[in-house]
């Protein structure tokens, strides 16, 4: 699915550009143009953006003292 219509940003685009290391809006933009036009779509792509980051970042490891 387009996310940016100006520049024809996807959303496998935003998604790809996440798992290299993209974590911000500035850097997408950088690297994609994406929102960098009217805008219209910085909504969207922050929450494709926000949504692959918390998919790709590590689980955590709870460590809990034994009572």
């Amino acid at each position: 699915m387009y996310v940016c219509i100006c520049n024809a940003v996807t959303e496998s685009a935003i998604r790809e550009a996440a798992a290299e290391g993209v974590c911000s809006m500035a850097e997408l933009e950088r690297r994609t143009g994406c929102s960098g036009s009217c805008g219209c779509c910085a909504e969207m792509a922050a929450q494709v953006l926000h949504e692959t980051l918390v998919q790709c970042a590590p689980p955590h490891v709870l460590l809990t003292a034994a009572a």
